[in-house]
């Protein structure tokens, strides 16, 4: 592999793990069945003239009800120039039926789209359970999708750092030990149940060879609770709603560590106290190591218009203050 600079490429995953094999079949084959395929635009032509050859540009996931989910990435297409989400796209089942899904909500914020399949699709494909739980550091874990455009193929790998951040959208997300390649963003992620714990997001490369495919073995992926969330809302006809406290963050250093101070206070948390230069220690029961981990608390495990307690030290004093949190 060649040498160049880290990029942030929208992923997928193919890899085989001999520690599956043991594991019973029904979940992985459940996972499959609710996985498809959205086609890559004008490819008509090349199945109508006998060749059947179909070229995938990501993965879909029925989640239930005929309601499939995708990464907006996946989504979207050229439009006079410009990228555009496609009002409908057309996804292959592993039956191999071709069917056209039509738009029904996205969340830039989560880089997720929901889509509704025709009405006699949905008792077609199974429904998908959403898992209580996060994973931890170690669970095995499996996706299935369309990597490089073929499939469905299917990857099995284990939870790396279950709380970490990239740039391309404002949530947490899992990383995956598992071989990636581009095409399988969209794709669930599921537990050893065959339970959906997340939606495949983005993998890091870091080759910039151009005649090389991206690929990689890191992947990082939604989780599946926070997706869960989203996808029920946009069906329901709503975007959901997430907490604001009101506070702009800078890192200062404390002797020799470093702490998140606050630079600004806006908003919810000028209201309820909070003052600049304060050191931020923990949000309700939970310290608070940076910013990351104080926006993924909020987005998380609040809800607007909730009060919780801001633990802050100020002049060397702890002080422990009350925020009714509002709206982003």
């Amino acid at each position: 592999m060649g040498t160049g600079a880290l990029a942030i490429v929208a992923c997928a995953t193919f890899a085989m793990a001999e520690s599956w094999d043991r594991q019973p079949l029904t979940g992985i084959q459940q996972a499959k069945r609710a996985t498809v395929g959205v086609l890559q635009p004008g490819d008509d032509a090349l199945r109508q003239s006998g060749k059947a050859h179909f070229v995938m540009r990501g993965t879909a996931l029925h989640l239930r009800d005929g309601f499939i989910l995708t990464a907006r990435h996946v989504a979207e297409q050229d439009e006079t120039g410009r990228r555009a989400l496609a009002k409908q796209i057309t996804v292959l089942t592993t039956d191999l039926d071709e069917v056209s899904a039509t738009l029904v909500g996205v969340n830039a914020f989560l880089d997720l789209a929901v889509y509704r399949l025709p009405e006699d699709m949905s008792a077609r494909l199974p429904n998908v359970s959403v898992a209580e739980n996060d994973p931890d550091p170690g669970d095995e874990v499996f996706t299935v999708g369309y990597p490089l455009g073929w499939g469905p193929a299917m990857a099995f790998g284990r939870i790396g750092n279950p709380g970490t951040f990239l740039p391309t959208v404002d949530t947490r997300l899992f990383q995956i030990d598992l071989s990636v390649c581009a095409g399988n963003s969209g794709g669930g992620l599921f537990n050893i149940k065959g339970e959906l714990i997340g939606i495949m997001h983005a993998m890091i490369q870091t080759t910039s060879d151009r005649g090389e495919q991206p690929c990689s073995p890191l992947a990082f992926a939604s989780p599946g609770a926070l997706v869960h969330r989203v996808a029920s809302a946009l069906i329901n006809g709503e975007q959901p709603g997430f907490s604001k406290l009101g506070t702009a963050l800078t890192a200062v250093r404390i002797g020799t560590r470093w702490r998140v101070a606050v630079a600004e206070a806006n908003g919810p948390a000028r209201d309820g106290g909070v003052q600049k230069g304060d050191l931020l220690l923990a949000i309700d029961t939970t310290e608070i190591a940076d910013g990351a981990q104080l926006k993924n608390y909020l987005i998380e495990r609040t809800v607007p218009g909730q009060r919780v307690a801001i633990r802050v030290l100020r002049e060397g004093k702890e002080h422990v203050l009350h925020v009714i949190l509002g709206k982003a």
